[in-house]
């Protein structure tokens, strides 16, 4: 328990740090002791449970033991890098006061708050990823979006439909939620970050502009886009406050909004993201997907910004082409490839982005000043390997990485070659940037000099041979005369002290030189200290200008990686037009073909006349491979990317969906067929004429009649209503039959042979419907114990002799079976009767009469 508020009762320290962590309940108040940050009372019981610390109790405070526990602040960030990853907000309080003033304890304050997305520290953030805070705001029937990247200051907003957000987290992936108190979604439920719920008046759109405009400047948001968005300016309002308040002041790399319209982009569902496994797999891991193939890239900020186009699939065609021109002028012609300069250069290179962002937090260190300052002088290297390629894009970047007259070479001077990890240890600010600096750094390092000197000086002067000038810690500097030579020491000479046989003076230039000595290190590292606040100010008029140069270098990175990848693993450019079709020839999956030694590629047609590819063919034949590869081949297309085909010809694509797998999702309380059922609704709801859609085995969580009712009624739907692109697998072999109904529907299956009583794989799609499904075969290669398929194929026997198909069901869409020539006398028996007219008697009679005709 928490002491309580009456702070009387404690000690003046307590009561400092009761106060102010009743400012800060909700978070563990980290609270500067010395070399320490101590935690106490219950925060003390929490991070001693969180961290595995030590939880002590030292001395008492209104009658109450004092529970405290405590980390090194020299060795906070991994303390705080836990904290962060389990959710947990913290206080960092740092003493403000000077101890050799302080009449009690030494004044301290909050200096910033760290939650899981307003994370800037290096040492906290995943060097790949992009930690986002986001916020919702809840408007009618309508939700408003607002998400920041504190270290880039990347600012977006937007709005959608409530069913949207689950696709658009998944999309954003935040590190941080924050939503009014009272208002509930599924989607944050589901959502695997934290979350916090902030009070609902936080969300005033009135007050959300004040804040607004306020920060950028400007008397309203329309020219950011923003005009008529009331909800997704009542989230950005609140995110910006909460944001300012974890930083304790303004955010002065914050100068932009923008709207992010979903007309943008080739919409994902979370299913399609999960399923394709683009940055994640299916487990969870971060290899082998999409992302871990394509990321070669030479830097940080390049790896964020590919998972971030990724992600981002755009429709604008002039934009992709631009980015595939740029990668085409970086393979080059002839085995140039100016991509391997241009990655070698930029391997150099230190963040931009995120020390741009600490430089405008004012909490750059002094290894990312000198980072940015080697980045810097990079930058002409790049303009040189840029020169003569012919694309318009890479044109682009080049200016954009233009340095700002001064600032390269204000950083070149003012810091020293390899400056000193943190500021407290001196050794940052270059020799000769500071006149002042350079006088107390010899005096340091030239004091014996000085000594030396200055005794043969008054020696001579003096007259007095063994004279000598010496120094200790308790009377500093001195003069030390024999006794019977003190009557021969110079006017200006005044004692100091007296010893049995020896006398000690000062002399007004020894005590000038022993001020200036034993300040020294204290005033040295406190002008060190100003000077860099006022590099810090120095580079504040140009944030904007490193944010666009750090922008710039990662998309030249992107680009340069992308390149690399076409010209490694063989990818082609491909075609966009305006008709509704996807034509690919020789596609293959990029991931699997990495990891398989003879990968065979694949023709994939589809159009208005050719909508539905039914495909069907044993498991492990390929089927959901050759479905997957196509939906990567059309996000590949949609990032600018080079793609693995021989060639490849797209129309417009809006969406990609997928229904792929079986999984369930006990904690909802969804079993697997239902979480197939709930991504399958969302495609009939949502999926339009230029959607893709792949579906795998649908219907097979249920019963086999109910099952192949289903697939037969969602086909049907997407053929006749939706009209999409769609890839449908299925072992249904009744579905095939729907070809001959629907002209737009066409049969194709993976093949596969028969061997000795086992199965190859061709894993080659031909054009027809599959012969059989040889699910015995596939089980026996899993491992299925020999006697369990003796009687699989035993039982099979007998259902093909009674007439079924290979599967354990009839053709439910056959026609009726033709009525037989002639009746059965029993039946004609039972036509004439009439129950009603029948006594017992007589009923007992007819049944007798029956099995007498039915036995005859």
């Amino acid at each position: 328990m928490e002491p309580g508020k009456d702070f009387a009762k404690h000690t003046p320290m307590m009561q400092q740090y009761l106060r102010i962590k009743a400012e800060h309940p909700d978070m563990l108040l980290f609270y500067r002791m010395g070399d320490f940050y101590e935690l106490f009372f219950d925060d003390a019981e929490r991070a001693a449970q969180l961290l595995g610390i030590t939880l002590t109790t030292r001395g008492a405070t209104a009658g109450q033991p004092i529970r405290m526990a405590g980390v090194p602040y020299h060795a906070a960030e991994q303390y705080l890098a836990k904290l962060v990853k389990l959710g947990e907000a913290v206080a960092i309080c740092e003493q403000v006061g000077d101890p050799a003033t302080s009449k009690g304890p030494v004044e301290r304050k909050v200096a910033r708050i760290i939650t899981p997305g307003t994370l800037t520290d290096a040492a906290l953030l995943d060097d790949k990823r992009d930690s986002l805070l986001l916020a919702v705001a809840a408007n009618k029937n309508l939700l408003g979006l607002a998400w920041l990247n504190l270290v880039s200051g990347q600012f977006t907003v937007a709005e959608m439909a409530p069913e949207r957000l689950a696709a658009t987290l998944e999309r954003i992936k935040p590190s941080e939620i924050l939503f009014p108190e009272g208002w509930t979604h599924p989607a944050l439920d589901a959502a695997k970050c934290a979350a916090k719920a902030v009070a609902p008046w936080q969300f005033d759109h009135d007050s959300a502009m004040h804040k607004l405009t306020g920060q950028f400047a400007t008397r309203d948001l329309d020219g950011f886009g923003c005009a008529g968005l009331h909800a997704a300016i009542a989230a950005a309002g609140a995110l910006l406050q909460y944001a300012q308040a974890t930083q304790c002041g303004k955010l002065p790399h914050i100068q932009s909004l923008r709207v992010e319209h979903e007309s943008e982009l080739v919409l994902l569902d979370a299913a399609a993201r999960r399923n394709l496994e683009i940055s994640e797999t299916l487990r969870g891991e971060a290899a082998p997907t999409l992302l871990s193939l394509l990321d070669t890239c030479a830097g940080s900020m390049g790896s964020r910004l590919l998972h971030h186009w990724l992600h981002h699939p755009l429709r604008d065609y002039a934009t992709l082409r631009a980015r595939q021109d740029a990668i085409s002028a970086l393979l080059g012609a002839g085995g140039a490839a100016p991509f391997v300069g241009v990655h070698k250069i930029l391997r150099q290179g230190a963040d931009i982005e995120r020390i741009t962002g600490r430089i405008a937090l004012r909490s750059a260190r002094p290894r990312d000043l000198s980072g940015l300052r080697d980045s810097l002088a990079l930058l002409p290297q790049v303009h040189a390997a840029l020169a003569g390629l012919d694309s318009p894009r890479l044109n682009q970047l080049h200016m954009a990485t233009d340095i700002p007259a001064g600032m390269a070479g204000e950083l070149q001077r003012a810091l020293m070659p390899e400056p000193s990890t943190v500021l407290r240890e001196g050794g940052v600010i270059a020799t000769g940037y500071d006149a002042e600096l350079d006088e107390l750094r010899a005096i340091q390092d030239n004091c014996g000099e000085f000594l030396l000197a200055l005794e043969a000086r008054e020696r001579e002067r003096s007259g007095i041979g063994n004279l000598k000038v010496e120094y200790n810690r308790v009377h500093g500097f001195y003069i030390e005369v024999s006794r019977a030579q003190a009557d021969n020491v110079p006017d200006d000479y005044r004692r100091r002290q007296t010893l049995k046989n020896a006398e000690r003076y000062i002399t007004p230039e020894l005590k000038a030189f022993e001020d200036k000595a034993l300040s020294a290190s204290d005033r040295a590292l406190a002008r060190e200290k100003l000077l860099y606040e006022g590099l810090l100010d120095f580079l504040q008029p140009h944030i904007a200008t490193l944010q666009a140069i750090a922008a710039a270098v990662a998309e030249l990175d992107v680009l340069a990686t992308l390149a690399e990848r076409a010209q490694a693993l063989n990818l082609t450019a491909p075609e966009f037009c305006s008709e509704a079709t996807i034509e690919i020839s020789g596609g293959r999956h990029p991931v699997v073909e990495n990891q398989t030694e003879n990968f065979i590629p694949n023709d994939t047609r589809l159009s208005r006349t050719r909508q539905m590819l039914l495909i069907t063919g044993p498991n492990m034949g390929g089927k959901s491979t050759y479905m997957r590869q196509t939906a990567l081949i059309v996000l590949l297309a949609h990032c600018g990317s080079f793609v693995p085909a021989s060639s490849a010809r797209i129309g417009p694509i809006d969406q990609i969906f997928t229904r792929i797998g079986a999984s369930d999702d006990l904690a909802g309380g969804r079993s697997t067929f239902m979480v197939e059922m709930t991504e399958t609704a969302n495609i009939l709801h949502n999926a339009t004429e230029n959607s893709l859609v792949l579906l795998d085995e649908i219907g097979r969580g249920t019963s086999t009649f109910d099952g192949l009712a289903l697939a037969w009624a969602i086909a049907r739907q997407l053929i006749a209503k939706t009209q999409c692109h769609t890839l449908f697998a299925t072992h249904y072999f009744e579905l095939t039959q729907l070809a001959q109904e629907f002209r737009q529907v066409v049969n194709v299956h993976l093949d596969a042979v028969e061997h000795r009583d086992h199965i190859v794989f061709l894993h080659s799609v031909e054009e027809g419907p599959a012969s059989q499904s040889y699910g015995l075969q596939v089980a026996q290669l899993a491992g299925v114990p020999a006697t369990v398929i003796q009687q699989a194929k035993k039982r099979l026997l007998q259902l093909e002799q009674q007439g079924m198909t290979a599967s354990p069901q009839g053709d439910l869409f056959a026609a009726p079976i033709a009525a037989a020539a002639e009746e059965h006398p029993a039946l004609e028996a039972l036509r004439q009767t009439t129950p009603d007219d029948l006594s017992p008697k007589a009923a007992l009679e007819l049944i007798y009469q029956l099995k007498k005709m039915s036995e005859g």
